[in-house]
């Protein structure tokens, strides 16, 4: 593997995934918009419309990530994003973040969704671990990680202060000779 520079479009039965563009900003909207999704992500951050605009207009241009919308086969709507990123070249890996819009939370997406980005990232790219940080206060989607292949590693202790509490983050990955999970998994 070079880099992230080829940005795939990659299809499954309920999804796909697509290079994200500046275009996807209005449906992507809820993403920063919701409480619910900001406290899950540990999101601070106030974005405006503009701001991610001009983000999301440079994404394809980046050769040290890949950042794909998630696209609802049967509707063709923009439903989330999935990100691989953080990439560290020597040691082959890279960090994967997939967050979804509240009314597409449910219905399987982000599970195939994160299937087809690590797959692609073990399977096309080459790498040997891909890794994420999960909180405390978000077992659904540690569920959901170790559904698609993801191991518990450790416990980053306080690692978010949301509304005056810490919070614990657990990091996972799933490693190349792991790859793909056992269908009980699935």
């Amino acid at each position: 593997m070079t880099d992230f520079s080829f940005k795939p479009t990659l299809t499954g039965e309920r999804v796909t995934l697509r290079p994200v563009t500046e275009e996807d900003v209005p449906a992507l909207l809820p993403l920063f918009e919701d409480p619910e999704i900001s406290r899950l992500t540990g999101s601070h951050a106030d974005f405006t419309e503009a701001a991610l605009r001009q983000w999301y207009a440079t994404r394809g241009a980046r050769a040290d990530r890949l950042d794909l919308a998630v696209v609802d086969r049967a509707t063709g709507r923009v439903v989330g994003e999935a990100v691989l990123n953080e990439w560290d070249k020597p040691n082959e890996s890279c960090a994967f973040r997939i967050c979804l819009v509240p009314d597409a939370l449910g219905r399987g997406f982000g599970t195939e969704a994160t299937r087809l980005i690590v797959g692609h990232a073990f399977e096309e790219l080459g790498l040997y671990r891909v890794w994420l940080e999960v909180y405390a206060f978000n077992p659904r989607a540690r569920r959901a990680y170790e559904k698609a292949g993801f191991r518990a590693e450790g416990v980053l202790r306080g690692a978010l202060l949301w509304e005056g509490e810490r919070v614990d983050a657990t990091l996972m990955s799933v490693i190349a000779p792991e790859w793909p999970p056992p269908a009980a998994a699935v």
